[in-house]
């Protein structure tokens, strides 16, 4: 939990670190610590001279983690929008790599690491169509990976990879906001900045797939949107430059499977939830 104040107002949010900081000008300064065991600790400083402030600050951290579920769990919340958890922490239920056989790698500290599972990426073993999903995922230094979205089929095409049937939200250890960058939807899309933290601190990826329209909100911040309805041409954007992929995306499949690819590195998943987006709470094949 993160408290930051800014003239004129005091904004609270979550993040991933445990320290809660007053901003006051340019300058920044501790205040309180969460106490995991406890209440939040807080400044002596700020209890003297800000009391108000200082209640506004155990209120937030106390009605933070209240609305909080623990890693790889739903909250109330969630459960009442029709949230779906994809991975509980413990097993690899409901998940399988893209060659459709059981993982090499077992759960790792509550997360699912796809390098080393023995296929080119682990999926969900369902194929969605619309929805906003929504996960934590840390990366090792120098990792490369990605989370596929719309993969249809497993089915490799002759002499491509699995890949090329989908679509990638690239995750690398980079600090470019490029084609290849974390963010961008791979050698496509270009993301509006780079916004992932270093590497071993967890980040947070929301990605919402909406019939044409594709959007990627990283660590709050909305980085990237696709209209696949622009994209006419294999081989080619909708300014006319070249990328990679012999796909007009207008025409490619609007459902499909959601894939943490092993690209050569170690890279953590972990908090996978799907909202369907169809209303129904169906994935693609209408179960």
């Amino acid at each position: 939990m993160l408290i930051t104040a800014e003239p004129p107002a005091l904004r609270c949010h979550s993040g991933a670190r445990d320290i809660l900081l007053l901003r006051r000008c340019d300058r920044l300064s501790f205040i309180a610590r969460i106490n995991p065991k406890g209440p939040p600790v807080i400044h002596p400083r700020l209890l003297n001279r800000f009391p108000a402030l200082a209640s506004f600050v155990v209120g937030c951290a106390v009605f933070g983690a209240a609305a909080r579920a623990a890693d790889n769990q739903l909250s109330d919340r969630e459960k009442q929008e029709g949230w779906i958890l994809l991975f509980d922490g413990k097993s690899l239920d409901g998940w399988m790599t893209s060659s459709q056989k059981p993982s090499r790698k077992p759960v790792e500290d509550g997360s699912i690491n796809p390098h080393g599972s023995g296929g080119y990426m682990m999926i969900n073993e369902k194929p969605w169509d619309d929805f906003k999903l929504s996960l934590d995922f840390k990366i090792s230094k120098g990792c490369n990976s990605g989370i596929f979205i719309r993969t249809w089929p497993l089915t490799p095409r002759p002499g491509k990879d699995v890949g090329f049937n989908g679509l990638e939200v690239a995750i690398d250890d980079t600090k470019g906001a490029e084609f290849h960058d974390t963010g961008a939807i791979y050698d496509l899309v270009k993301p509006s900045k780079n916004a992932m933290r270093p590497a071993g601190e967890w980040n947070h990826i929301v990605v919402t797939c909406r019939n044409n329209l594709i959007e990627i909100e990283l660590n709050g911040e909305k980085v990237t949107r696709m209209d696949l309805d622009q994209w006419t041409e294999p081989n080619k954007r909708p300014d006319g430059s070249a990328h990679k992929f012999d796909v007009a995306y207008k025409d490619h499949p609007r459902k499909g499977y959601i894939g943490l690819q092993d690209h050569g590195n170690d890279c953590w998943y972990k908090n996978i939830k799907l909202l369907p987006l169809d209303g129904a709470g169906k994935d693609a094949s209408g179960k």
